[in-house]
């Protein structure tokens, strides 16, 4: 089973190949975490505090709406009528899920006109997808 194949082949394709980095580190560049920059110049035992910010990206990311999103955005900018045709859902709860991925930092907005076009903050949470791809692979064995 392949976890979100279609986004493996734009990874590879834009970033050259899956690089084998912890998905944590990853998230800690996301979410910029002060806490966990500090604890790890001091050496000190991180604690539950240190994850609040990468396990509420954890926690946007958990719902299958969403994650389509995030694959379709992350092959470029869409605006909302888009995103709300292809996920096959409602206006307001695709604009919810937005919201959600936009709050945690996973999401910018650019209003032109009338319209808002989305595109992803940080291109490198596709080394997390691609993470979980080698992941799910490794189960095929």
């Amino acid at each position: 089973m392949t976890f979100l194949h279609p986004i493996h082949g734009f990874v590879a394709s834009k970033l050259g190949h899956c690089q084998s980095q912890q998905p944590l580190e990853l998230l800690g560049k996301l979410a910029k975490s002060q806490s966990v920059k500090a604890n790890r110049k001091a050496k000190k035992p991180k604690t539950p505090a240190d994850f609040r910010q990468a396990s509420e990206v954890f926690k946007a990311l958990s719902n299958p709406n969403r994650l389509l999103i995030v694959d379709a955005v992350a092959k470029g900018e869409l605006c909302v009528a888009d995103l709300t045709a292809l996920v096959g859902l409602d206006m307001s709860t695709v604009s919810n899920h937005l919201s959600v991925l936009r709050n945690v930092g996973i999401l910018k907005d650019e209003r032109r006109g009338t319209q808002v076009f989305y595109s992803l903050r940080k291109p490198c949470l596709l080394n997390v997808f691609c993470c979980l791809d080698e992941f799910h692979a490794e189960d095929e064995y």
